[in-house]
């Protein structure tokens, strides 16, 4: 008998508590402290520019424009013209989400390259910005980006989404 009391009362209260942590997911499913859920594509702006005195950088931002918090990647997805690949996080570090209030908007650097004389550099007319890797994103021209005629790219790294301005040119090492 005491050995079936003992593994009926684990087993119980393993029970009890599965119901109770069933009940708590299910009202932070719906309550004020739900997890935020991915922003939808519509509810994003996304913009991009070159940074004032630095020809190689660009500064990147999303705002949430929906009316709840959501979550993108903690990395823009930044891909140049027909070049293949995309510009790597710095620093490096596992994929996960970055949440973005209503109505708040995030920031990111990105160094196109290292040198603009370095003859492994490559000019597209295009870069494309995207909050999360499965959005299509944004196309800037160069024009609009104000880097003039193209965009020179080797070896692009960028920063996570960073609250402020300021703390996106730190992470990239500028000021």
């Amino acid at each position: 008998m005491r050995i079936r009391a003992a593994v009926a009362v684990p087993a119980a209260s393993a029970a009890v508590a599965a119901l109770l942590l069933t009940a708590t997911q299910g009202r932070a499913a719906t309550g004020d402290h739900a997890r935020p859920v991915r922003c939808a594509g519509k509810s994003l702006t996304v913009e991009a520019k070159a940074v004032p005195g630095a020809a190689t950088v660009l500064r990147v931002g999303v705002t949430n424009r929906g009316a709840h918090a959501c979550v993108v990647d903690r990395v823009p997805t930044v891909t140049f013209g027909d070049l293949d690949g995309g510009a790597l996080p710095t620093p490096e570090g596992a994929t996960a989400a970055y949440r973005l209030a209503a109505g708040r908007t995030a920031y990111a650097d990105v160094r196109t390259v290292g040198d603009p004389a370095d003859p492994e550099a490559r000019p597209v007319d295009t870069v494309t910005v995207a909050a999360s890797a499965a959005q299509g994103g944004h196309s800037f021209t160069a024009a609009q980006l104000g880097t003039g005629q193209h965009v020179l790219v080797w070896e692009p790294v960028t920063t996570w989404w960073q609250r402020t301005r300021a703390a996106a040119d730190r992470a990239i090492g500028l000021g």
